[in-house]
C-alpha cells in the first residue's frame, strides 16, 4: 500500500479530485439545494477522517514493516523478534518484490524488529574502518525515527549500544552506551555503504556482524 501511494500517490490524487468535481457538477445541475448535504457531508468526513487518518497511518505503515519482517524477510525467510537480518540483494527504485525498495544501489540494508518488554537487548556493531553506515530506530505508534547509531551520530567504530524500554532502571554495563527508547518496540533498519561491486562482499559482511543480543547474555 504505501509503495502503491508514493509512486501513484498524484495520478491518484487527480482522479479523486476529478471524480469530487463530477459529482458536485451533476449535484449542481439538480439544484444549489443538492449541493448542501454534500457539503456536510464532506465537512463531517474531513473532520473525523483526517484525526484518524494521523492517529492511524504510522501504526498501519510500521505494522506492515513488522508483519513483512517476521513473516518474510529479506529473502532468507522469516526474521525473529529481536533478531536482524542482512539483505542478500541491494535495494534500488527498480527493484521488485523487495521490503526496502528505495531510490539508492549502493546501500546493503538490515532489518529487524525490537521487542524489549521483557529484557533489554545490546545492539553490537562491528568496526567500519570508516565506511559510512547509520542504524534507525523507527517507533511504531508515531512512526518518528527516535534513536540513531551510526557515523554521524555514535562513530565509525565498534561498538555496543544497550537498548532499553520506558521505565527501565537497571544499571548500564561499562563500556556499553545507552539508547532509552521511548515504546518497548522499535522497527529497525540499517544501511551499510559500498562503493561499487569489488566492495560489496566486505559490506555485506560487515552487515552480517550486527546482530541483537539480551542483555543478560550480552554480559555475561
Amino acid at each position: 500500500m504505501n509503495r502503491l501511494i508514493v509512486r501513484y500517490g498524484y495520478p491518484l490524487t487527480g482522479v479523486i479530485l476529478v471524480i469530487f468535481a463530477w459529482v458536485v457538477v451533476q449535484r449542481a445541475a439538480r439544484g444549489w439545494n443538492e449541493i448542501i448535504p454534500l457539503a456536510l457531508a464532506a465537512a463531517i468526513v474531513w473532520a473525523i477522517g483526517t484525526p484518524l487518518f494521523v492517529f492511524a497511518w504510522p501504526r498501519i505503515t510500521v505494522g506492515g514493516f513488522k508483519r513483512a519482517i517476521v513473516r518474510r524477510g529479506l529473502g532468507d525467510g522469516p526474521i525473529p523478534v529481536n533478531t536482524l537480518q542482512a539483505a542478500r540483494e541491494t535495494s534500488s527504485s527498480a527493484a521488485t518484490g523487495s521490503l526496502l525498495t528505495t531510490g539508492s544501489d549502493d546501500l546493503v540494508y538490515v532489518a529487524g524488529w525490537l521487542d524489549v518488554r521483557q529484557e533489554p537487548h545490546v545492539l553490537h556493531v562491528p568496526d567500519m574502518a570508516g565506511r559510512y553506515y547509520s542504524v534507525q530506530f523507527t517507533e511504531p505508534s508515531s512512526g518518528a525515527n527516535v534513536a540513531y547509531v551510526g557515523t554521524r551520530t555514535t562513530g565509525e567504530g565498534a561498538g555496543e549500544y544497550l537498548l532499553t524500554g520506558p521505565g527501565w532502571t537497571g544499571a548500564v554495563p561499562a563500556g556499553m552506551a545507552h539508547l532509552a527508547l521511548p515504546s518497548a518496540s522499535a522497527l529497525v533498519i540499517g544501511r551499510i555503504f559500498f562503493a561499487g561491486d569489488d566492495d560489496l562482499a566486505a559490506a555485506r559482511e560487515l552487515a552480517r556482524g550486527m546482530r541483537l543480543t539480551p542483555l543478560g547474555a550480552a554480559a555475561g
